[in-house]
């Protein structure tokens, strides 16, 4: 997760304002019909469209925004249907509210943050965290601000990811009185790995909750710096119990912290049960995955992404992450489950129902990024609850929710072996058969994109340089190109979920990196931190380090050909790609706002409306953008005062739909930063 951002900050500094002069000279002596053919643009990766069949959404979709993802299972999904196609370039900026958050912070930490949160509308409020954990209420029709509780994190350390808060969660004491204090409760994670605990009407601490209103959760081992371990996404709960994931800067170590899943009483802060996905029990049956003894030797494994909840069933869904370190793993033989795994956990208890890995043995860094999918797909006649996930490689899967067996058709297919001495690669990884990569999955040295001839040459040279099998190519130490790489494909904003439709909507990256295994030298001393300069994480305990840089050209453009981010719709009746777009300009990148429809890498997601619109922001320039649902045609898109690498949520309130994101940018990305939430509204 460290490195998705070092990597992309290499797409922003003064060589791609060099790249794309040279590209405005190139438009201009060629002209638009030639520019095309000169970019090397992929025709699969145009419209494909054909109709859609249209349904009713399930009535209690979609009221309202309860949850981090719209609702518990993250449909991303808003029933208000006000803005329509047809009125959507009418929409305007409603209100503004600033936090002032960022006011007499250090130059460090303000090199470090990121505003990533999407607020959440309960009864009659909006509540969101800002980048240093301040949880916000205000006003839905106004934006007017009601109370705010600090936390007061810890700025002078360094975190491992950022500065950031993505969402907080909602609790309803059923055994309290409607005027208890704390009877409603917002609980939010922090960069300092505690549970917070606050009363919804006033913002004011639940005394009652753990230590004065929150619960540190604990490594089980010494950092080596505080911000080696964060909670970055919003809590879940289930029926009385709140659930919290952790953040941990990875690469670093063999013997890491663990990546243990903890569940507390909502009213107490009691520890209700513990879930690591590194099994450590010699009676799970996962334990048979890992070679000896290896599962007591790693850490990691952990949720760092949003969890799912179904509430019905009781159930609670984790998308986990790779073993320590990510890019070695001989000395953990096997499949390596419950790493890099959808986990469904009984959210009473913490027991394992069942789980489907999505990479065995990973040793890509190709963990789950985004929260999984809980939806109602149409089939045949009949209803069935899927829970779908999105991933970096670019392929989605689509799994049985009660029962986690495909529901699209899944294979195991042979991959590419061969890996450094030492290494224990899986022959085979699973494939979904009916959906292909949202983003490619293989480049070569013959699709190197160029401006020039002799750009795209230098580009064609890198290719050639790496080991390149496609999708799961070991690394090397001669050099592996990984494709997608490790912030390719999907990231943590995930998929919104049309449910009259079928049709999900999923944003993605399109880029490659070089990728090098470094034999770590005897008596190396230890690291307390990740280069980030030099792109080089030591992977202490096993007998490589390594390195990755994006691919570029001498002009400062990414090898791979363009879109390098790209928005689509699936079918998930059917697993079809029914169109893809590119999604996000160079206006924000080019000199003079030279803005080019090449999409650009993005985080942050989309939400999709009763109405048939899709809205997203995301992308590397300061917009938020309508889409049409059905076609993927970009209808509207409105300037943001600062980057919107957030997923925007909607809402009816008082008879007038809104349309809120936040915009306050990325730092390590390069995006504009700010402290701006900003709806958006039809004229009254």
């Amino acid at each position: 997760m460290f490195y998705i951002y070092n990597t992309v900050m290499r797409f922003t500094p003064l060589r791609i304002v060099l790249g794309l002069l040279q590209l405005l000279l190139a438009v201009s002596f060629l002209g638009g019909s030639m520019i095309w053919w000169v970019l090397g643009w992929d025709d699969a990766l145009t419209i494909e469209g054909r109709a859609l069949a249209v349904s009713e959404a399930p009535a209690e979709l979609g009221q309202g925004w309860p949850a981090y993802g719209g609702d518990a299972g993250g449909n991303r999904y808003a029933a208000a249907d006000q803005i329509t196609p047809g009125n959507v370039n009418d929409l305007e900026i409603a209100w503004t509210h600033r936090s002032g958050t960022l006011e007499g912070r250090s130059e460090e930490a303000l090199s470090r943050t990121a505003f990533q949160t999407t607020p959440i509308l309960v009864e009659d409020s909006l509540f969101f965290c800002t980048q240093f954990n301040e949880v916000i209420a205000v006003d839905p029709g106004s934006g007017e601000e009601k109370w705010r509780h600090d936390p007061e994190v810890p700025t002078d350390g360094r975190p491992g990811n950022q500065f950031t808060c993505r969402g907080v969660s909602h609790w309803l004491d059923s055994a309290a009185g409607p005027e208890a204090s704390c009877a409603a409760r917002i609980f939010m994670g922090t960069v300092d790995a505690r549970l917070i605990a606050l009363d919804a009407r006033t913002g004011e601490p639940c005394d009652d909750f753990g230590d004065g209103g929150a619960v540190r959760v604990e490594p089980n081992m010494s950092l080596r710096w505080p911000g080696e371990w964060q909670i970055t996404s919003a809590p879940v709960i289930v029926g009385d119990v709140v659930i919290v994931g952790t953040s941990i800067s990875d690469n670093l170590r063999t013997e890491a912290p663990e990546g243990t899943v903890h569940a507390y009483d909502a009213r107490t802060g009691e520890e209700a049960w513990s879930f690591n996905p590194v099994p450590r029990d010699p009676d799970d049956p996962a334990r048979a995955t890992w070679a000896g003894n290896s599962a007591d030797r790693v850490g990691h494994a952990n949720v760092w992404s949003s969890m799912s909840v179904d509430r019905e069933r009781g159930l609670v869904f984790l998308p986990t992450s790779s073993a320590s370190p990510d890019y070695f793993g001989g000395h953990r033989g096997g499949d390596n489950r419950y790493a890099n795994s959808v986990v469904a956990l009984n959210g009473e208890t913490g027991e394992v129902v069942w789980h489907f890995q999505t990479v065995h043995h990973d040793v890509w860094d190709y963990d789950l990024p985004a929260q999984p999918n809980l939806v109602q797909v149409w089939r045949d006649g009949e209803a069935h609850d899927v829970v779908v996930q999105v991933t970096k490689t670019g392929l989605v899967f689509v799994l049985d929710r009660a029962t986690g067996t495909p529901f699209l058709p899944i294979e195991e297919r042979a991959v590419p072996q061969g890996g450094v001495e030492g290494e224990l690669l899986s022959p085979t990884q699973p494939f979904p058969l009916n959906t292909p990569p949202v983003v490619p999955s293989r480049h070569t040295a013959w699709s190197a994109f160029g401006i020039t001839l002799w750009d795209r040459l230098a580009c064609a040279a890198q290719f050639r340089a790496l080991r390149n099998d496609g999708l799961f190519t070991p690394p090397t130490t001669e050099g592996t190109l990984a494709y997608p790489f490790s912030g390719g494909g999907a990231n943590w904003g995930g998929a919104a979920f049309d449910p009259a439709r079928n049709l999900l909507v999923i944003n993605m990256s399109n880029a490659a990196a070089a990728l090098h295994l470094i034999p770590n030298a005897e008596n190396e001393p230890e690291a307390d931190s990740i280069s980030e300069a030099a792109e080089y994480a030591p992977m202490e305990g096993v007998p490589y380090g390594m390195t990755r840089e994006l691919m570029v050209s001498p002009l400062g453009l990414p090898c791979t050909a363009p879109p390098w981010g790209i928005l689509a719709g699936i079918d998930l009746a059917s697993g079809d790609i029914v169109w893809r777009r590119p999604l996000g300009t160079t206006e924000d990148l080019a000199p003079g706002g030279l803005a080019l429809g090449f999409g650009t890498p993005n985080f942050g997601g989309p939400v999709v409306t009763a109405s048939g619109l899709v809205f997203i922001g995301a992308a590397m320039d300061d917009y938020l953008r309508a889409f049409d649902v059905e076609t993927g045609e970009e209808l509207w898109k409105a300037r943001l005062p600062a980057g919107g690498q957030a997923t925007p949520m909607s809402y009816e309130w008082q008879g007038r739909q809104y349309v809120v994101i936040a915009a306050g940018g990325h730092s390590r990305v390069g995006t504009r930063t700010g402290d701006h939430l900003v709806a958006f509204a039809l004229p009254r």
